[in-house]
């Protein structure tokens, strides 16, 4: 078998979460809570694609994974509720059937799922704090606005009836 490619995930073990803004110690999701179905692909492969079942259907539970409530009340609260949107049936599934193998779209979806849970678990940047004009290019916009109005205004005929 081929060796693991590094810092991608593998098919049939764990799913590793690295550690992030909002997953100070990351995740790992045991590999019984995750599904795996396995379909025809309508994508590319030729006369292959009606034989092989290379669209993998990556399924995960996240209100019932104990990887999940192992997370601070906080960060679980928020992942669930950013993720809410997207679960269908109370799970969340990832698709990948762009590649002609199902090995690279099971890497795919893992990836995928990485990367969901990575954003719905990250905290909201800090809020803008809006900035205010300096008194010098507020004076240099209204001088600019008036030469600009005093050549407009040099422009018009006068009318002497």
């Amino acid at each position: 078998m081929a060796s693991p490619i590094a810092g991608r995930p593998q098919p049939g073990t764990a799913l590793s979460v690295p550690a992030g803004p909002g997953l100070s110690q990351g995740l790992v999701i045991d590999a019984g809570e995750l599904v795996e179905r396995f379909s025809r692909s309508s994508g590319p492969g030729g006369q292959g694609v009606n034989t092989t079942d290379s669209r993998v259907e990556l399924d995960f539970d996240p209100s019932t994974s104990r990887a999940v409530a192992g997370l601070p009340d906080a960060v679980r609260e928020r992942l669930l509720d950013r993720l809410a949107s997207r679960l269908v049936g109370g799970r969340l599934i990832v698709v990948a059937s762009e590649h002609r193998s199902q090995r690279q779209n099971r890497v795919v979806a893992r990836q995928r799922l990485v990367t969901m849970v990575r954003e719905a678990a990250a905290p909201d940047p800090p809020q803008r704090r809006p900035t205010r004009r300096t008194k010098g290019s507020q004076r240099r916009r209204i001088e600019s606005k008036k030469r600009r109005g005093q050549l407009k205004s040099a422009r018009r005929t006068t009318d002497d009836g």
